[in-house]
């Protein structure tokens, strides 16, 4: 079972505490700049440097009466400090502080959900490898279409998460920008270089350009490769929850001695930590519509995206570091049943094998309409046979279908006995079964 951290740690990142360290770590790297450029002595900012800190408590205090929690944490800090407290905040807008702080807290837990989906690219690769040759059924619509292997399901997942992972660097790139261009932008109160030292210090790099805020279309790329990610996640829930289905019963999840599915069956195993999986990437994609809406504000900036990012921020990086915790143990642990994949491969009496023989016709001079208009009433007539009872396969192990081909005198007249035989060869489906892994798992 992957436990890379407590569950707690990406909490952390997004509690009371955490969010005015972020703040604190850009007063004091504000406080280095102005040090830096001329403006505070070197005893000042000693002092600034070694005896800020904010009381929680105190803020909330503050806080009742100010109504502004940045003026609040500004006031509890200086009360740590003697008269250098002045230069705390010196020519900054209160989002100069917060944006900067949100992309330092954003960028580290990032970092944490990029370390989530390694480890679950390392689990789906492990499976992947080992059902690589495990023999299934692919379908489309529900239906049974031909033979594939479970491997190939699970490295086409690793490949979507990898997709996945992409996007989450990149939106890492994007967030990694600090602002400190003051109340409009402008820079009116302090040099470009205020901040671009500023970021220097924290790992950042200064917007190009900003208002007042940070534009937050940064913060919608975020929230959709995070979307994107679960998007994904939940595709692979989804295939395990068919795969548990009892008509299909394919895969399972792990269940545990003394684990119990149902308060009034007692029989029931149900995929019930896939199911949670859905429900958590449903939240983590509706988290997308109020970060896009929050690009458009007001002129310069207005407040009405602050109360919004107050939810989605954590409760969207805790809801994934947690989901993706939780698949990589669903996947690391899941059951297979390949004699069940089998089973299933088979009960539609060899239809898989129709589009095998189809090919084989043109080589034999029939055009597609006619080579289709063979193979499909064949088809048809196991369909009905398997409606009516008839068993997929004889006592010889020869399906229904086989048995109509070499019954079809058309058919026949165009290939042999030993030809149609040949069409039904699971190893012509997993000929390149390698070479894809070999594309996929470079």
């Amino acid at each position: 079972m992957v436990e890379r951290y407590s569950r707690e740690v990406m909490a952390k990142k997004w509690d009371l505490k955490a969010k005015y360290d972020a703040w604190l770590k850009v007063e004091l790297a504000a406080v280095k700049a102005w040090n830096k450029l001329g403006l505070i002595n070197d005893e000042d900012c000693e002092k600034i440097q070694k005896n800020a800190k904010f009381d929680i408590a105190r803020i909330d205090e503050i806080e009742k009466t100010t109504k502004h929690d940045v003026i609040a944490f500004l006031t509890s800090v200086s009360e740590s400090l003697g008269e250098e407290s002045r230069f705390v905040h010196y020519a900054m807008t209160s989002s100069d502080c917060i944006d900067t702080a949100v992309a330092l807290q954003m960028k580290e837990s990032l970092e944490l959900i990029l370390e989530d989906v390694e480890l679950l690219l390392e689990a789906l690769k492990q499976r992947a490898n080992e059902y690589k040759n495990t023999l299934m059924v692919g379908r489309s619509h529900g239906i049974h279409g031909e033979p594939i292997t479970f491997g190939l399901v699970v490295a086409i997942w690793y490949d979507e998460i990898k997709n996945a992972k992409e996007l989450l660097l990149h939106a890492k790139e994007t967030i990694s920008y600090g602002k400190i261009s003051g109340a409009m932008g402008n820079f009116a109160h302090a040099p470009l270089e205020f901040e671009e030292e500023i970021c220097k210090n924290l790992g950042l790099k200064p917007a190009p350009i900003s208002n007042q805020i940070i534009q937050r279309d940064r913060y919608a790329q975020v929230l959709s490769a995070l979307a994107i990610l679960a998007a994904s996640c939940e595709q692979i829930a989804v295939a395990i929850r068919h795969f548990q289905r009892t008509e299909v019963y394919e895969a399972e999840e792990y269940f545990s001695e003394g684990q119990k599915g149902s308060s009034a069956m007692p029989h029931k195993r149900n995929p019930v930590l896939s199911e949670n999986i859905t429900g958590l990437c449903r939240v983590l994609r509706s988290f997308v519509t109020p970060a896009l809406e929050n690009v458009a504000l007001w002129h310069e900036r207005d407040i009405s995206h602050s109360s919004v990012e107050r939810f989605i921020l954590p409760d969207a990086f805790i809801t994934a570091d947690f989901m993706l915790m939780r698949l990589t143990n669903l996947i690391e642990k899941l059951l297979v049943y390949p004699q069940n994949m089998m089973k299933n491969l088979n009960l539609t009496g060899g239809l898989v094998f129709s589009q095998r023989v189809l090919l084989e016709l043109p080589f034999k001079g029939l055009s597609r309409e006619e080579a289709y208009k063979i193979v499909q009433r064949n088809a048809m007539r196991v369909w009905k046979d398997l409606q009516e009872g008839k068993s997929a396969l004889n006592e010889k192990n020869e399906s229904l279908f086989l048995l109509a081909l070499l019954d079809d005198e058309d058919l026949k007249a165009k290939l042999s006995e030993e030809d149609i035989r040949k069409c039904f060869d699971y190893a012509y489906y997993t000929k390149n079964i390698d070479s894809i892994f070999n594309r996929v798992f470079k």
